[in-house]
């Protein structure tokens, strides 16, 4: 199984997911970026990948998870979270040692983990969906610089939930985010296990 991101993104930016409930999103639909109560303290996870969020968020109908937002954010704010990133886990085949790894973990503000991606029916497909978490310094340069745009993605989640329980999948495909490989150095796709 591969490890590999796929995103909707242009030349300047990326889009990358989260599910919050109502009074976490509204504020921040309106203000363009996250506020209170959103809390800059704790770890959160971004993934570009719109049908891992679905599984994630049920649809967008998992209590606290009722809102699917599609976050803008710049690729140079994108790249520099990969940069300062370390995986969740130890892998021998990254990590010199358990020790090493548990360095690098104490000292990186972005965690990265994969997991199966999913099809239309939230099944695993044979490659891995990169999650991303920010914290601390991450997570205030994501807040306060790399969001560029919010959009509320929740009526797409539902619709095309309903088109795949009605079995409508190539009416459903038409409505998904064109998410496409997204490139990434040899040396950035061995630090975060891409591949």
């Amino acid at each position: 199984m591969n490890n590999e991101i796929r995103a909707r993104y242009d030349d300047d930016t990326i889009v990358v997911y989260q599910a919050y409930s109502p009074e976490i999103a509204e504020p921040a639909l309106r203000a363009g970026t996250f506020v209170a109560p959103f809390k800059r303290g704790r770890m959160t996870w971004i993934k570009p990948s719109f049908l891992w969020m679905a599984y994630r968020s049920g649809w967008a109908r998992k209590p606290g998870q009722e809102r699917v937002l599609a976050v803008t954010i710049t690729r140079a704010g994108f790249e520099w979270a990969l940069v300062h990133s370390c995986l969740s886990a130890f892998d021998p085949s990254h990590h010199a040692s358990d020790e090493a790894w548990r360095r690098q973990l104490a000292t990186s503000p972005v965690r990265i983990q994969w997991d199966p991606d999913k099809d239309l029916h939230l099944r695993p497909l044979p490659r891995r969906a990169i999650q991303i978490g920010l914290a601390g310094e991450a997570s205030d340069r994501y807040v306060g610089e790399w969001i560029t745009g919010l959009a509320d993605e929740t009526e797409r989640a539902h619709e095309i939930e309903a088109l795949v329980r009605d079995h409508r999948l190539d009416e459903a495909r038409t409505l998904l985010p064109a998410e496409r490989p997204y490139p990434v150095s040899a040396e950035l796709a061995a630090r975060i296990g891409a591949g």
